[in-house]
C-alpha cells in the first residue's frame, strides 16, 4: 500500500514541478523575487552560506550533546535504582 502510494505521488510531484517551472521563470522577467543578480548579491549569498553551515553544525552538535547527557543521566539513575536492594522485589 505504502509503496504504491509513493510510486504514485513521486511522479505526480515531478510532473507538477515541471508544469509550474516555466511560469516561475516567466515572472518578473526571470529575475526572481529579489531582483537582478549581481556580483555583490552572489558574494553575499556565498558568505551567508559559509557562515550558516558551521553555525548549523555547531547548534545541532550542542543539541545532541545535551540529549546524550540527559540519556546518560537517565541510564545512571536507572542503574542506581536497580542497585538498591529495597527495590529488587520479593517478599
Amino acid at each position: 500500500m505504502r509503496t504504491r502510494l509513493l510510486a504514485t505521488l513521486i511522479p505526480l510531484a515531478l510532473l507538477v514541478a515541471l508544469a509550474l517551472a516555466p511560469a516561475a521563470s516567466a515572472y518578473n522577467n526571470g529575475r526572481g523575487f529579489y531582483g537582478p543578480t549581481t556580483d555583490k548579491t552572489t558574494t553575499d549569498a556565498g558568505f551567508i552560506l559559509v557562515l550558516a553551515f558551521p553555525l548549523f553544525v555547531f547548534a545541532m552538535s550542542m543539541i545532541q550533546r545535551g540529549l546524550d547527557k540527559r540519556k546518560e543521566a537517565r541510564k545512571a539513575a536507572h542503574k542506581a535504582f536497580l542497585a538498591n536492594g529495597r527495590w529488587r522485589g520479593g517478599w
